[in-house]
C-alpha cells in the first residue's frame, strides 16, 4: 500500500505540506523523473486528501501537541478510494 509521510510545523500547517508536496511532486511527474505509475498514485493520494480534508479539524487535533513541542507525523494511504491518515505523536 502506497503512503505518503507529512511533518507540520507550527510554521507550516498540514494543509500547506500536502499542498508543497503536491506541487512538487507534479513538477517531478511533468519533468518525467522517475516512474510515472509511482508519482501519478502520489499526485492522485495528495489530491483526495486536500479535496476531501476538514484542515480545521485536523490542526486542532494535532496543534496543542506542536504547542508542547512534540513532533507530528501524519502517515496518509489510500483505502476503499479515500484518503486516510494516521497520526503520530512523538516527544521531540
Amino acid at each position: 500500500m502506497f503512503r505518503i509521510e507529512l511533518e507540520p510545523t507550527l510554521t507550516s500547517c498540514i494543509e500547506t505540506e500536502a499542498r508543497k508536496e503536491y506541487a512538487v511532486t507534479l513538477r517531478r511527474l511533468l519533468a518525467g523523473e522517475e516512474s510515472h505509475q509511482q508519482l501519478e498514485e502520489k499526485v492522485e493520494l495528495l489530491r483526495l486528501f486536500l479535496e476531501s480534508s476538514d484542515f480545521r479539524q485536523l490542526r486542532a487535533e494535532y496543534e496543542p501537541h506542536l504547542l508542547a513541542g512534540e513532533r507530528v507525523r501524519f502517515t496518509i494511504c489510500l483505502e476503499g478510494g479515500a484518503p486516510r491518515y494516521t497520526l503520530e505523536i512523538r516527544t521531540a
